[in-house]
């Protein structure tokens, strides 16, 4: 029988920002999950294997057939998945997810897939239930204790708050996310994704939050880059100084 996770779990009292990934293989259909993404759907790592079935059973009724959309469009055209959208967890409770995919390579077969994170912002719903204001004084805390790189950083959070529809503090949760989950350093990729942003053209209308995705997943490529190429013109000028 699957298990439905604890509404207090280890990892929601010491996360406020829930994420988790997963892999969508094409070949098959197969799927996998982490076990923060088995918590967010309301399961104990391991209770049960992710299917196509399984995932879409947890979509929201209303939302279900915009997903289900979706993900016949990723099948048919392999491109990758964004999406903001709500599930029912095992426990029944209602929870806002982003969806964030890249593809998957494997070379030289290519695309074989879709690899992914759910970001369960819930508590940045509009009729404001969720975690209590504890959990938001704590992010609070957190973000004040970054004060040595707030310039950047704090242009990031208001640009993924626009993309996003979620708030201050969850937008730099967002960011402290992906800075943990690449090994990046906080600042070096806020200055990158600044300067992506500012860098897309559109005209009245907001590029198309594909685009800011595709940046947001990617910037830390474009961070260790920029940090090769000043390594190499460091060696470069330390072996000019030694000739001369």
């Amino acid at each position: 029988m699957d298990r439905p996770a604890s509404a207090d779990t280890p990892a929601e009292a010491k996360n406020p920002l829930l994420t988790g990934w997963f892999n969508f293989f094409f070949d098959g259909e197969r799927w996998e999950w982490s076990p923060e993404l088995a918590r967010i759907h309301g399961y104990e790592p391991g209770a049960v294997s992710p299917t196509t079935d399984l995932v879409m059973k947890h979509k929201h009724p209303d939302d279900r057939p915009k997903m289900a959309a979706i993900l016949d469009h990723v099948r048919r055209t392999r491109e990758p998945i964004s999406t903001r959208h709500r599930i029912i967890d095992a426990t029944g409770a209602v929870r806002d997810v982003i969806v964030l995919g890249e593809l998957l390579h494997d070379d030289p077969a290519g695309v074989i897939g879709i690899h992914g994170h759910y970001i369960d912002v819930t508590h940045t719903r509009p009729d404001g239930t969720g975690p209590d204001q504890t959990v938001n004084r704590e992010i609070t805390k957190r973000v004040e204790e970054i004060t040595d790189a707030r310039g950047p950083i704090e242009h990031v959070k208001g640009m993924l708050m626009l993309a996003y529809r979620i708030d201050a503090q969850q937008a730099f949760e967002l960011l402290k996310w992906r800075s943990q989950e690449t090994n990046t350093k906080l600042r070096a990729l806020a200055v990158q994704l600044v300067e992506d942003f500012l860098g897309l053209e559109y005209d009245e209308k907001l590029p198309a939050r594909s685009a800011l995705d595709r940046l947001f997943m990617t910037a830390h490529l474009r961070v260790a880059d920029a940090q090769g190429s000043d390594a190499d013109g460091a060696v470069a000028r330390r072996s000019s100084d030694r000739l001369g």
